[in-house]
């Protein structure tokens, strides 16, 4: 489970503003207007300075990247499905934070499916389809860097090389993404265009496209799943170390970001590391709290990979390495509703069946708990549902490029559709119960847990991408009690 928020955590810290005056008419557009914060040299003779005695820059074009096939086969769909119509796809801009300061820019996942480009993309970009007699004609549109002739390299902050680096050139990206590709200036907007956000068809047919993931989306996501592994890993070893620290959960949120940082892009969403009776809380992003031995501390994290592919894994851990016999019952119980609802998932069944399956098992133990107004299979009856309670979110979810992924497909397509080979979603079940829930047994209360796996679809059956990290009881105690021992670098 991630939050319901796909967007990139932002940064802690902030860039650099530039000190430009107000752009004259012949100074780039989007040069900011900070004129009581200026002392930039503003005569000619420092402009001439300025551009002139660099190296001569000879731009090498890369190879295609992988993604650049199979991203054109994926536009071969829209094309096929929008005969005859202009086709836009903004990659969207910058976000800000505040004041002068912005989020990192992630560009829209449907714009990164299409075009391949992942967290090298460039804010303001479009791909555009223009049709033809045989399909469509691709062609990217962004902002070509700013060259040492004009002021834009030192004083334009959103695209000048002294502000974020050395930018690609349209040549360069046209070769390692296989697209043509033109100047952001040269792009015409059309007054019957099928832009991306605003057409709720183009919408649902690039989110639908994406349920069913191909080669290239199946290997990101294990090698996402896999960087996620190790993130856990430095995480489980860095326990011991928490119970002196006042915000112990930042401490493992901080952790887990510098694994994705080595190892991918960012974090694919906001982690969330809930000890003790925060774990109740679905989407506890706040982690300021503590992590005490006798605790549990449920672990949601995934990497993002630089393709913007993301893992999405949860683990409960006992703080002392190992559970009460309570807190041990609370997680067998919701490991055995993920490997009941693993055992169904096949081509051919519906999706919701994953979730109805698990829910036989919450329903069985929180009605032998003593928890349950009615038996277990009365709750499980459509106006009933009384072990809800325990547990109000869905089991599964896809996954892909967005970590709630292909949120725009129709209800017939996602919820009530048919799984499918190269399906990958999560399996998720929870109990959660609250400090303060009369309903529960007091030995029980503030336990939270729930386990999570990515789960790829096959020809006859499923794969867990996750299964590596442990998952029983006796194997997380043994894999806490492992890497405890065992020197880190």
């Amino acid at each position: 489970m991630a939050s319901s928020s796909d967007v990139t955590a932002p940064a802690d810290s902030q860039t650099a503003t530039p000190e430009t005056p107000a752009p004259s008419a012949s100074e780039p557009t989007g040069a900011p207007a900070n004129s009581n914060r200026s002392t930039t040299p503003q005569s000619t003779r420092f402009q001439d300075y300025i551009s002139s005695g660099w190296a001569e820059r000879v731009d090498e074009l890369p190879e295609q990247r992988r993604v650049a096939s199979f991203a054109a086969e994926r536009r071969g769909a829209v094309s096929a499905a929008f005969a005859g119509e202009r086709v836009v796809l903004p990659a969207g801009a910058l976000l800000t934070r505040s004041n002068d300061t912005d989020y990192p820019f992630r560009a829209h996942s449907a714009f990164a499916h299409l075009t391949g480009w992942g967290s090298d993309s460039e804010p303001d970009s479009v791909l555009v389809l223009d049709p033809t007699e045989s399909g469509h004609d691709a062609t990217l549109y962004f902002r070509e860097r700013a060259g040492r002739d004009s002021n834009e390299f030192y004083a334009n902050p959103a695209i000048g090389e002294f502000w974020i680096g050395a930018r690609p050139s349209l040549e360069q990206v046209a070769a390692d993404l296989g697209i043509a590709t033109d100047h952001l200036d040269a792009f015409e907007t059309r007054e019957a265009d099928r832009t991306l956000g605003d057409d709720e068809e183009l919408d649902r047919f690039v989110s639908e496209l994406r349920l069913v993931k191909d080669e290239f989306e199946v290997a990101e996501l294990t090698a996402a799943v896999e960087a996620t592994r190790r993130g856990f890993d430095d995480v489980v070893a860095a326990i011991p170390t928490l119970a002196a620290k006042p915000r112990g959960e930042r401490i493992v949120e901080g952790v887990f970001s510098t694994r994705a940082r080595l190892d991918g892009n960012a974090v694919g969403y906001d982690t969330i590391a809930a000890s003790g009776r925060h774990a109740c809380i679905l989407h506890w992003t706040r982690n300021d709290g503590t992590v005490s031995p006798g605790d549990l501390i449920l672990i949601d994290a995934g990497v993002e990979l630089d393709s913007l592919y993301t893992a999405d894994i949860t683990r409960t851990l006992p703080v002392s390495g190992t559970f009460s016999p309570v807190q041990r019952k609370v997680y067998e119980a919701v490991r055995e509703a993920a490997d009941a609802a693993l055992a169904i998932v096949r081509p051919g069944i519906v999706f919701r069946e994953v979730h109805a399956e698990a829910m036989k098992v919450i329903a069985r133990y929180t009605a032998e708990w003593g928890m349950l107004p009615v038996t277990a299979e009365e709750s499980l009856e459509p106006d009933a549902q009384f072990h809800r309670r325990y547990m109000v979110h869905g089991t599964s979810h896809h996954l892909g490029l967005d970590v709630h992924d292909c949120a725009q497909a129709r209800r017939d397509m996602y919820h009530d559709g048919v799984v499918a080979e190269g399906m990958v979603f999560t399996i998720e079940p929870g109990l959660y119960f609250q400090p303060d829930d009369l309903t529960v047994p007091e030995e029980f209360r503030g336990i939270g847990v729930r386990i999570e796996d990515d789960i790829l679809v096959t020809a006859d059956g499923a794969v867990n991408l996750s299964a590596d990290i442990p998952r029983t009881a006796d194997d997380v105690e043994a894999w806490m009690a492992r890497v405890a021992s065992t020197p880190r670098d």
